[in-house]
């Protein structure tokens, strides 16, 4: 454990993010803790030009090149360095700083996350495709390097607070709670008319707009199953979702003797990212403290797959394994894109993966990824199957 008043440096990938501003939020706080390395964000190039100022950054990246002249100029006279491009955020990720926050939406985080492992760092891991895309190897290059993975997402990072009451082998399921999104009581009729507004609208949390549409969908919840059982080491069915519409309990580990270790606290992302950014120690935070006689009541209930295909999809893909999930990724990225841009219906968005899903199948392109090249081709011929199944998934819902 580093001594207490040891600087830690770190770099935050995605700074502009949901996650990156709650971790600058965090880091502006206590700032004799950390010393900033780099930033990055993909284009909005005056917000990160201005945290970059802000926290003293050494480096700022944005990766859409066309944008580079726009965070030079921001920069001038303020002794940052400013740089551009796919190159460049891997470069920031190289930077030496001890602890990275990957937070870049989407397989665009895949490079620069796999860049810091490489190095044996500690990487807090908000990009959940890294592991969904390329989690076999992306778990095995962090044991091979000595890297340190530390789950952001509040639900791993709760089960990972849970397992630490126990011993491994002793686990017998890992829960994962949902908050059931903005469709949670709507019938399978509303449902199949919601609009994109109506989806955005989260109940609890405040985050972008891909991952709202992904827990409106609970796509999010299954592409965290995935995440789950790359990070914990679990077979599909040592994992379970329960829905929990008040966000309090994040995540559960049930043990052998039947005892179960939940982990709460105030929907606020600055909790787990706190828990990352001190580890192994802890930090304050300002997260609204949990006062359960104001909550009063704790409530659960089964997910329901039928209202939410999408979640039984990608427990199709966790357990088929190999690419499959990789596939489902891509084809959930198109379709929410369509979705939001308004193409498809709100339904289309699981249609779309699933037709993708067995076209993949067909043209034999879902064996595991053995290297990030494997990982990113079969992301590509995916997004190209998707595309191509658009016109067939909007005729169906016409």
């Amino acid at each position: 454990m580093q001594p207490a008043t040891a600087q830690r440096g770190i770099t935050i990938l995605g700074a502009t993010g949901s996650v990156g501003v709650s971790t600058i939020d965090l880091i502006k706080r206590e700032p004799e803790l950390y010393r900033v390395e780099a930033v990055s964000a993909h284009r909005n190039a005056a917000a990160l030009a201005q945290i970059a100022r802000d926290v003293g950054a050494r480096l700022a990246v944005v990766s859409d090149e066309t944008r580079y002249n726009d965070l030079k100029s921001a920069l001038s006279g303020s002794g940052i360095e400013a740089a551009a491009g796919e190159g460049a955020l891997v470069e920031a990720a190289e930077r030496p700083a001890d602890w990275v926050m990957a937070a870049i939406s989407g397989a665009a985080g895949l490079k620069s996350a796999l860049a810091v492992i490489d190095r044996g760092a500690t990487l807090a891991l908000a990009n959940k495709e890294c592991l969904v895309c390329a989690g076999a190897l992306f778990m095995k290059r962090a044991a091979s390097t000595g890297a340190t993975v530390l789950p952001v997402d509040s639900e791993h990072n709760a089960v990972f607070q849970a397992l630490g009451a126990g011993h491994r082998d002793d686990v017998k399921r890992v829960i994962l709670t949902a908050s059931g999104g903005p469709f949670r009581t709507w019938s399978l009729e509303q449902i199949t008319a919601a609009t994109p507004a109506q989806a955005l609208r989260h109940p609890n949390w405040v985050m972008g707009p891909k991952i709202t549409i992904d827990s409106a969908t609970m796509m999010n919840k299954g592409l965290e199953l995935i995440e789950a059982h790359h990070l914990f080491a679990l077979q599909p069915d040592e994992i379970d979702v329960l829905v929990h519409p008040q966000s309090v309990v994040h995540g559960m580990v049930e043990f052998r003797d039947g005892s179960v270790v939940a982990q709460m606290g105030s929907p606020d992302m600055r909790t787990p990212i706190a828990h990352c950014l001190a580890w192994p120690r802890r930090i304050d935070a300002p997260a609204r403290r949990l006062d359960l006689a104001q909550v009063r009541q704790l409530t659960f209930e089964d997910a329901d797959t039928v209202r939410f295909p999408a979640l039984a999809l990608a427990r199709q893909a966790m357990a088929a394994g190999g690419a499959a999930p990789t596939v489902l990724n891509a084809a959930d990225e198109v379709a929410v894109a369509e979705f939001i841009a308004g193409r498809i219906g709100f339904p289309g968005i699981a249609a779309l993966v699933a037709a993708t899903l067995e076209a993949a199948v067909k043209r034999g392109v879902t064996a595991e990824p053995s290297s990030l090249d494997d990982a990113l081709a079969v992301d590509h011929v995916a997004r190209s199957l998707a595309v191509a199944l658009l016109p067939e998934i909007a005729l169906k819902a016409s």
